[in-house]
């Protein structure tokens, strides 16, 4: 008896189905990339439950025949490629034909389609890939709806996580492909409610101030550029809009939003010398390359690329975002780069307080050994940069690092005094935000207000802030509830409570920062809560706040033992 078989054609599709549809939002992508396939303007989202029970996508595009619709559903069955050579100049989105039967295979499937101009249309309906009902119905475009998703194979149902974490990665798809296409109109509708509402806009930039708010557009600077038979239009932070998170970075080519670890490196590269540590850059880069320069077939969901010319697009991105940034910065250190003159001789003349750049050398007398090290106003310090604090006595040299000294007293702060300190800002601010961060806060906003953040739903993906810890009071909200907003979808984050996560995010985005220099008495305060904290040599995050030299390591560093 053999041992090898073919496999059933009903077996191959829940095969194809486990590498293509992965969630909710792996369906909700290659339909909505099969109406943009379709030359659609205006493309309609409706979700029930997480998508577990319903995807309905609804667009304006060319639409089917009869023959077409039927055949749709037959594995490997594509109106995009007709020869193998097409996979190598590509300008559609999808490509292989396994969309379709994969998803109808552990899905209730209802299609309904016309050709454009044409009123006759076709209604079908397939359960687990197989038909169930064929008929004529008048029809405009395209409505494909999914019910029931992964109903036929439990084990994979299991594993889908609650409808809040599913509607996230659902809108996080649909953010991505307006974001591509500004010139296509979308709207998300998520249990009855209107969860996203784009227009055709007339750019990318259009698109970005749409989703994210003009606030957030400001703080990125924008550049285009074109060499080698490549584009690129690239929207990145200037030198004052740096976040904690790695959120809100894309790349798109050719119109596909991609991951892609080579290009993202030219981006953090570009801001060498620039860049804080441990911050990270906001961008969007739209580049257009030669379709036969780039492989899209080398994952099943096309999420990833391969280059002919890796190298080539490499050094084209950093070089053409450098000249941004670097003019940005310019710009940043003609304004805020140095303190007044007098300022920095009074700190000298009085013998303590902060001291730039290259005046922060040793300076005689500033720094005495036999000083007995205590926590008063008078306290002398020298800033060796914008960051680092060092300071004498207990018999050697104490170098703090004041943002990571305050992130630890902020942290245990917000865990340990809940609701003290609070404000009430006397003009409650307006914050837009995107619609995945905007609904995630909202839902846990219960949480926010027990750290003193109190929120509101002002509609359009806007949220009000009403009252904010005193520590809070003069932060950036765009970027305070985007870090935020973050903590609560980072399913990769540490295996401690989600309160700890987002309490350190909060301290970390509010704490003292380069370039923000503390008086003496401010430094003493700081230093003075410091070692109040249970923790006081560790920020929330792992990092030293303090490192101390004794005179014995001092002299071994200077070769003297």
């Amino acid at each position: 008896m053999p041992l090898i078989t073919v496999l059933p054609p009903d077996l191959c599709n829940k095969i194809a189905a486990g590498e293509v549809i992965e969630r909710p939002a792996s369906v909700v992508k290659e339909l909505v990339e099969n109406s943009l396939d379709a030359g659609s303007t205006e493309i309609r989202i409706e979700i029930g439950h997480g998508g577990k029970r319903l995807i309905r996508v609804t667009d304006n595009g060319c639409g089917m025949d009869r023959d077409d619709a039927l055949l749709c559903f037959s594995r490997h069955a594509t109106s995009k490629i007709s020869a193998f050579d097409d996979l190598y100049r590509l300008r559609t989105l999808g490509f292989r034909g396994e969309a379709l039967p994969s998803i109808a295979s552990v899905s209730k499937v209802r299609l309904l389609t016309a050709l454009k101009g044409s009123n006759a249309g076709i209604s079908i309906e397939l359960h687990a890939g197989g038909q169930k009902e064929v008929r004529d119905a008048a029809a405009s475009g395209t409505v494909i709806e999914i019910r029931d998703l992964f109903f036929n194979t439990p084990a994979r149902k299991k594993f889908l996580k609650t409808d809040s974490t599913e509607i996230f990665h659902i809108t996080d798809a649909v953010t991505k492909e307006a974001l591509a296409h500004p010139e296509t109109a979308f709207s998300l509708n998520i249990d009855n409610h209107e969860n996203m509402l784009l227009p055709r806009a007339s750019g990318f930039r259009e698109r970005i101030m749409q989703i994210y708010g003009e606030e957030f557009l400001a703080g990125l600077a924008e550049t285009t550029a074109a060499a080698d038979g490549m584009s690129m239009q690239a929207f990145v932070s200037d030198s004052r809009n740096f976040r904690n998170t790695r959120s809100n970075q894309f790349i798109f080519i050719n119109s596909r939003p991609v991951k892609d670890q080579s290009v993202s490196h030219a981006v953090y590269r570009a801001y060498e010398g620039i860049l804080p540590q441990d911050r990270h850059p906001l961008y969007f880069l739209f580049l257009e390359i030669d379709p036969s320069k780039a492989d899209f077939n080398v994952h099943p969901t096309k999420r990833e690329v391969r280059f002919e010319d890796k190298e080539g697009i490499y050094r084209f991105v950093i070089v053409h975002l450098r000249d941004i940034i670097r003019q940005s910065h310019n710009e940043y250190v003609r304004d805020f780069g140095q303190p007044p003159v007098h300022a920095a001789d009074q700190a000298v003349s009085e013998g303590a307080g902060p001291i730039y750049g290259a005046a922060a050398a040793f300076i005689p007398g500033q720094i005495s050994e036999n000083l007995e090290f205590s926590y008063r106003p008078s306290l002398p310090h020298i800033y060796l940069g914008d960051s680092f604090v060092a300071l004498s006595g207990k018999g050697g040299l104490t170098i703090i690092d004041h943002h990571a000294a305050h992130e630890r007293v902020l942290f245990e702060r917000l865990l340990n005094e809940i609701k003290k300190d609070v404000v009430q800002l006397l003009l409650p601010r307006s914050v837009r935000l995107p619609a995945r961060e905007y609904g995630i806060l909202l839902s846990n906003s219960g949480m926010l207000a027990g750290f003193g953040i109190e929120i509101g739903d002002f509609g359009d993906n806007t949220l009000i802030v009403r009252t904010v810890p005193a520590d809070l009071a003069d932060a950036d909200f765009q970027g305070l509830l985007s870090d935020i907003a973050a903590g609560f979808m980072d399913e990769k984050r540490a295996a401690r409570p989600l309160q700890y996560e987002i309490a350190a995010r909060i301290a970390c985005h509010s704490s003292v920062r380069g370039r923000r220099l503390l008086s003496s008495e401010e430094l003493s305060r700081l230093l003075e809560d410091l070692e109040k904290t249970e923790n006081p040599d560790q920020c929330p995050h792992g990092r030293p706040t303090r490192i101390f030299y004794s005179l014995d390591d001092l002299s071994k560093l200077f070769k003297r033992k």
